[in-house]
Formats: C-alpha cells, sequence, structure tokens
C-alpha cells in the first residue's frame, strides 16, 4: 500500500529531528582536511534518473533527508562539499567533493549513499581521485615570483567551482627536469595575474586514477578564469596535455540545506 503523505510527513519532521540532534564535536577537522598534504580527494558526479521528477514532493524532500543522514553519518570521518551542476553543466547534476585520510571512508561514504533511497535515483556519471601534496617551488624560482605565489585570494564568497581533469604525454615525463622547471615558471608566471580572483587547488591521480591531475578551482569571476585559461594554453608547458577537460565540469558551491530545497522543488 503507498504510504499517505500525512505519513511521510511525519517521517520527514522525525527525520528532521533526530539529525538536529547530531553533535557537531563529533565533525571532521575540515581546516584540516583541506589544507594538510597526505589527503585524499575524490570528486564524484552523478545524475538524478527520470523516475525523481515523478515523485510526489513529499517523498523527494524525504529521500532527501535521507542523503542528509548519509553526510551527518560520515561527517565524523570526511570532509563533503556539495555543488549543482544542473543548468550549468550537460555532465550531471551533482557533485561531491570528499577529502578523507583514508580513501575507504570515502567509499564507505558513497556506498551508503547510493544504497540510500535518495541514492537509488543517482547516475554516476564520473568519479575522480587524487592525493593533496605538500607544495614545492620549482628549483630556481626566483624570489618575488615565490612572494606573489602567497597574495592571498581576495575576500568574498567565489560562489563557482570548476573541476579540470588533465594528462600530460609520455613526452613531458621524459624531459630532463631543468627543461620542464623552465617551462613550469612560466606556467607559474602566466598564472599570476589572476591569483586573487582565481583560487586553485592541485591533487596528483597519477596510479590513482587514469589521469595525472585534478584541477579545482574558484572564482566569483569567471571572466578571469576564462583568461587564465587562454593564458596558460599559450605557454610551452601546455602542448604537452593529452588531456585537458573532457570533463570539464562546472557548477556552484552550495551548502546541503540548499541542494535539498533545491532538488525537492
Amino acid at each position: 500500500m503507498r504510504p499517505s503523505i500525512f505519513t511521510i510527513a511525519r517521517v520527514v519532521l522525525l527525520l528532521f529531528i533526530v539529525l538536529a540532534v547530531v553533535p557537531a564535536a563529533f565533525a571532521a577537522d575540515r581546516d584540516k582536511l583541506l589544507s594538510e598534504p597526505g589527503v585524499y580527494g575524490t570528486f564524484a558526479a552523478f545524475s538524478l534518473d527520470a523516475d525523481w521528477g515523478r515523485q510526489e514532493q513529499a517523498i523527494r524532500i524525504g529521500q532527501l533527508n535521507m542523503l542528509r543522514g548519509v553526510v551527518e553519518q560520515h561527517r565524523e570521518k570526511v570532509a563533503i562539499d556539495l555543488y549543482l551542476l544542473r543548468g550549468l553543466s550537460d555532465h550531471a547534476d551533482l557533485l561531491f567533493r570528499i577529502h578523507a585520510t583514508e580513501l575507504r571512508d570515502t567509499q564507505q561514504f558513497l556506498l551508503d549513499l547510493q544504497s540510500s533511497l535518495f541514492g537509488k535515483h543517482l547516475k554516476t556519471d564520473g568519479v575522480m581521485h587524487g592525493l593533496t601534496k605538500k607544495a614545492n617551488y620549482v628549483p630556481g624560482m626566483p624570489d618575488n615570483i615565490k612572494a606573489e605565489l602567497k597574495t592571498p585570494s581576495e575576500p568574498g564568497s567565489k560562489p563557482y567551482a570548476i573541476v579540470i581533469p588533465i594528462r600530460k604525454s609520455a613526452d613531458w615525463w621524459g624531459l630532463d627536469q631543468d627543461k620542464r622547471a623552465a617551462m613550469m615558471q612560466e606556467h607559474t608566471e602566466a598564472t599570476l595575474p589572476y591569483l586573487k580572483s582565481v583560487k586553485r587547488k592541485l591533487y596528483h591521480s597519477s596510479g590513482l586514477d587514469d589521469l595525472d591531475f585534478i584541477t579545482y578551482f574558484e572564482t566569483s569571476k569567471l571572466e578571469d578564469f576564462h583568461s587564465l585559461v587562454l593564458a596558460l594554453e599559450k605557454v610551452k608547458e601546455f602542448q604537452y596535455t593529452r588531456r585537458f577537460g573532457h570533463p570539464t565540469l562546472l557548477g556552484t558551491a552550495r551548502s546541503l540545506d540548499e541542494i535539498i530545497e533545491i532538488l525537492a522543488q
């Protein structure tokens, strides 16, 4: 027998009450996970199936609160960021960026997500893994460039997020250290005008995925990001890039509450 709207509403209310009393003290140290080296970063993109939109709103709300429950269940070990891709990307509807010190903790979160009532409506469009490393300056990098690289980004929110996977050619890895260092210095110099308006985080993927790097960007000025990419395409290092994007994921950073409100409509 199909549950009544009244019954579903009671279940949803109960979920809100239960989740509201989950102690925040057990949350993972988000700042530490996002700033320290040796942390695994996973980008998991999903699309909602056609059945999702055919359900009554109360049922969708109930299932979305199952999503909330899964996130709360795992936040002790992983940091989870959500992005709305729908409307800006034809590759997926949602993107989860997950940081963890153990990749198996990310795996368990994704397994629980996909086995939930909400997850039954998710189609996996792609999962990419990388590892953060301590930033190393190119040998011989001038001190003035090192100083500029420490320039803080502009204050304020950066609502747009862009994810670009990168694969270098075999020729790149075959170059001697001096040639690669010279080209990476040119690459770095091309990024300097955009340090304040475009924030970047790099993940190393070799051996973890069919990629070499995952580049993650945040900005409030997409025109500056556009100019940054054009500048990078002109440097010598770019000719050794075998894959740039495919897919390129563009979306907006959203809170869990915002995602639930949007998808409940």
